[in-house]
């Protein structure tokens, strides 16, 4: 029996001063006050904060196929020192899991290494390729999260209704990828003024919108539960909140770096390049105020490590990726809740709880769920430094930057699989 006492806990929506006790793995008891026995390992918090473990319903972990990159191990070893014990894993592996057998290495893969919990989206079309044949989603339900493509836009309208119609009579969630090729083609960064600036070819935000709002006029008639990835510009929000009142199915996630930056702090270095792109200053402060009003109902990394080599051709050459799961909250800590833009309580709703519920997974702290906790030093501030990180990955455009609060134990199953 474990006991965790004397601190702060986040639960059901707020902070409060509870004791959580461990049994087995799974959390026994919830109480203001829990006597311990004299065989019992206490853990006083002493100030600090309990949470349910992070989910991030976005991480690419790069196993199998491309271990150079990243792998399950290196991966979850991050996810566990940034307060997560749960990941969603995007399907951009090799073999593409868009059948049971294709998705077979991947399940192989992380019942061998992974130190926190990983779910595995399944493809939506046959080998990942956005058009032509539908993926095995039926055979592949049990196994999986939901559905992706990511990293490549369903092309085809008819296709994208049709994988609608099969979500929906599966109970399915789609994650949607929303690029209209024809317009992303060539671009390296937000279509801006930097761009302009800098001669470089640009993304216009429209290559993003225009997909979502197609996506969203069909779920009015193809209804699914449908999940919007990496919201990075205001109109995408603003289909979202308008479609949100007209009853469809969705939801959205953005990531801490379109929350905190924009195309002004670009720099010519890889580090600053990603997809979709770091977009305009008014994009950013809509994002924002998305977080605040509900429309946005979660904050993913999109985690995408790749090799110091892959991420050295600046903004015109670099492969498109950042790392995230090391920094996500200590940076947004830093940057919206200690800057008095997002209270804390409604950061750890964004991180723990709509997650779980939106791809309903199990956690949370409650009499007999699984003891995934996180235990947070708030007091602790730090400088990021890209060449400590556990993950493969180096390149994060808070390199340099300060950033507060640092997990000090993320616990799985009761067992604990970080301290730091």
């Amino acid at each position: 029996m474990r006991l965790f006492a004397g601190g702060q806990v986040y639960r059901r929506g707020r902070l409060q001063r509870l004791d959580v006790a461990v049994d087995q793995g799974r959390i026994v008891a919830v109480s203001d006050f829990i006597a311990p026995r004299p065989t019992w390992e206490v853990t006083q918090l002493a100030g600090r904060l309990l949470t349910p473990g992070f989910v991030d319903v976005h991480v690419h972990l790069r196993e199998p196929g491309f271990f150079y990159k990243e792998t399950i191990a290196s991966g979850t070893l991050a996810a566990a020192s940034g307060g997560y014990t749960a990941l969603c894993a995007m399907p951009n592996v090799k073999p593409a899991p868009d059948t049971p057998a294709a998705l077979e290495p991947t399940l192989e893969a992380i019942a061998r290494s992974a130190l926190v919990r990983v779910y595995p989206y399944g493809c939506l079309t046959m080998g990942r390729r956005g058009r032509g044949e539908m993926a095995d989603l039926e055979g592949m339900l049990p196994y999986v999260c939901g559905f992706s493509d990511d990293g490549t836009g369903v092309q085809e309208d008819g296709l994208m209704a049709t994988l609608m119609d099969r979500a929906g009579a599966l109970d399915a969630l789609i994650a949607a990828h929303c690029e209209v090729e024809s317009l992303a083609a060539g671009g390296c960064i937000h279509q801006g003024d930097y761009a302009r600036a800098h001669g470089l070819p640009g993304i216009p935000a429209s290559s993003e919108w225009e997909m979502v709002a197609r996506d969203l006029d069909l779920a009015k008639t193809h209804p699914c539960r449908y999940h919007v990835c990496h919201v990075s510009c205001a109109r995408t929000l603003e289909l979202i909140r308008q479609a949100k009142a007209q009853g469809v199915d969705v939801t959205c996630e953005t990531g801490p770096h379109y929350l905190l930056l924009c195309d002004q702090d670009l720099q010519d270095d890889g580090r600053f390049k990603m997809n979709p792109p770091l977009r305009s200053a008014q994009d950013r402060e809509a994002l924002v105020e998305g977080l605040l009003d509900g429309t946005i109902d979660m904050i993913a990394t999109d985690h995408a490590p790749h090799s110091r080599e892959e991420k050295a051709g600046g903004l015109r050459r670099s492969l498109m990726g950042v790392v995230g799961l090391e920094t996500a909250f200590p940076i947004l800590y830093q940057g919206l809740v200690k800057a008095g833009r997002l209270p804390l309580e409604r950061l750890l709703h964004l991180m723990c709880d709509a997650p779980r519920l939106r791809f309903r997974l199990p956690g949370g702290i409650e009499e007999g769920q699984s003891a995934d906790l996180a235990v947070w030093d708030l007091k602790e501030e730090w400088v990021v430094e890209p060449d400590k990180f556990h993950s493969l990955g180096r390149a994060t455009p808070f390199a340099g930057q300060r950033a507060a609060g640092r997990c000090v134990e993320t616990v799985v199953g009761g067992k604990s699989v970080w301290k730091g």
